[in-house]
């Protein structure tokens, strides 16, 4: 039997809930003094201690703490005062102590959670069930070899933040920007790089559905380990249609573990799915309970920056900027400090931002570089603008020549390179009527066109206009000049 898609749309509904696994950039393990670094020679960073050995006792790491509170504070999680440590339990090759270090019935960070704004304008919050700390595995290549397997075990012990939310996600938009806003979180924060590509960001999907209308959840899948945000979206579309699909047959959702597959965007069966009881968890014996106090939590909340939501709301209502502005703007940490060194040279800020979102963003993905490397100083850019406000220079010339030269000589002002090469508008207006003379005699039968309503023409005479003038003039000024001139005609 064979189904509608667009009708099994309609009729059920989709119930997502992500785990995303951040690893964060601390420059030891969670437990041990072995290095952290991302990379190195296969089993390089590894110790007695971060293989489990007997008599071996693990040491938390208090940077892992400071960053599992900060990414709590931005997301508006409680945070707990009192922590422990658990033992999950489970045999895999890459993971050498037979067990993982998390938190289990105490973590870290309890609620909150993250807005998303969506392609219709709307907006959603969707909340966040908790977020631990744990210790992470260590990496199996299956591709190395024919016949066997690979281990390194450089990533065992390196120290993670699970964040957990709950089941509230109804699209692959919306996961896709929850998970977009995440990274933007972790970037901002400055404790993980938000990498999917190399894993230092990965995202678990459970997944189910539902007929519309109904409060009971249907059995879930977890699709394992996804290396972007839109595979994760491709996953969810697929797995919704599969599922939607076994049910409209009669068939049962069965709760499994699950792959997918980038190439085909298909899932297929990794493992039956795991229930908590399957990892038997149980206190870690070596780790005392972590007790925090208030102060120490109100020193981080007092250490972080200004976060992507809130630069969002001040460049939209404060500085009036348009909502797709502030979201280009916001989207990067580093994108995000320029411009606000920017505006604290200029008062224009829309010019600000548009000359952020196009010559510079131009330039910087033409030639590969980022934002933090790029060679004109926000000082510099700002008095661009400021020749412009200021009718000296015209939009187009800033553009076309003052801001390739400042490219070629960053440690030059905008003033002393619009002199250098001649760029200053004349402010006496004597040359522009010369200028307008020459462009009216040059093309006489287009006077004519003009004067019979056809008034499209005054675009090729300012362009003869602009061609003479190298540019050195004000364009609404020698617009208006130029009509009065051709109505005198």
């Amino acid at each position: 039997m064979t189904i509608h898609p667009e009708k099994s749309k309609d009729k059920y509904e989709l119930v997502v809930g992500l785990e995303v696994h951040a690893q964060l950039s601390t420059l030891s393990k969670a437990f041990s003094s072995d290095s952290a670094a991302f990379g190195g020679d296969p089993n390089e960073h590894v110790s007695v201690v971060s293989l489990g050995h007997p008599g071996t006792l693990p040491r938390i790491n208090k940077k892992m703490v400071e960053y599992a509170i900060k990414m709590g504070l931005a997301c508006n999680s409680a945070i707990s005062l009192h922590n422990t440590f658990a033992r999950k339990n489970y045999f895999y090759a890459d993971l050498p102590k037979g067990y993982q270090i998390t938190q289990d019935q105490f973590p870290i960070c309890i609620g909150g959670s993250v807005i998303v704004r969506l392609s219709d304008g709307s907006q959603k919050d969707i909340t966040i069930h908790h977020i631990h700390m744990e210790e992470d595995a260590g990496k199996s290549m299956h591709d190395q070899h024919h016949s066997d397997s690979y281990i390194d075990l450089n990533r065992a012990g390196v120290p993670l933040i699970e964040i957990v939310s709950e089941p509230d996600i109804r699209s692959s938009e919306e996961a896709g920007q929850y998970l977009a806003e995440i990274r933007k979180l972790l970037r901002y924060l400055d404790i993980c790089d938000g990498n999917m590509e190399e894993g230092s960001m990965r995202c678990d999907a459970n997944i189910s559905v539902r007929l519309k209308g109904e409060t009971a959840f249907g059995n879930r899948c977890e699709v394992k380990n996804m290396n972007s945000i839109r595979n994760v979206q491709r996953a969810i579309e697929h797995e919704f249609e599969r599922q939607v699909q076994i049910l409209e047959n009669g068939g049962r959702i069965e709760q499994n573990t699950l792959n997918f597959n980038a190439d085909t965007g298909e899932t297929s069966v990794l493992r039956t799915k795991e229930m908590a009881n399957d990892y038997r968890y149980f206190p870690e014996p070596d780790l005392q309970p972590l007790y925090l106090d208030k102060a120490y939590v109100e020193q981080i909340r007092a250490s972080l920056p200004a976060l992507p939501r809130q630069l969002f709301e001040k460049y939209t209502t404060e500085l009036a900027l348009p909502a797709y502005d502030a979201s280009v703007i916001t989207a990067d940490r580093d994108t995000a400090a320029y411009f606000e060194e920017l505006i604290s040279y200029t008062k224009n800020y829309k010019a600000a931002a548009n000359w952020l979102m196009g010559a510079v963003k131009s330039y910087l993905n033409e030639n590969g570089v980022q934002i933090t490397d790029f060679c004109i100083k926000p000082a510099n850019l700002a008095g661009i603008i400021g020749l412009v406000d200021s009718g000296k220079v015209n939009n187009s010339v800033a553009a076309q020549k003052l801001f390739p030269a400042m490219i070629s000589h960053p440690g030059k002002t905008a003033e002393q390179l619009a002199k250098e090469l001649n760029l200053l508008i004349d402010q006496s207006g004597e040359d522009v009527h010369q200028y307008i003379s020459e462009a009216i005699a040059k093309y006489p039968d287009k006077v004519i066109e003009y004067r019979k309503g056809k008034k499209g023409v005054i675009g090729l005479f300012m362009g003869e206009i602009m061609k003479r003038s190298k540019g050195r003039i004000d364009p609404q000024t020698t617009n208006q000049l130029l009509i009065k001139e051709l109505e005198s005609k």
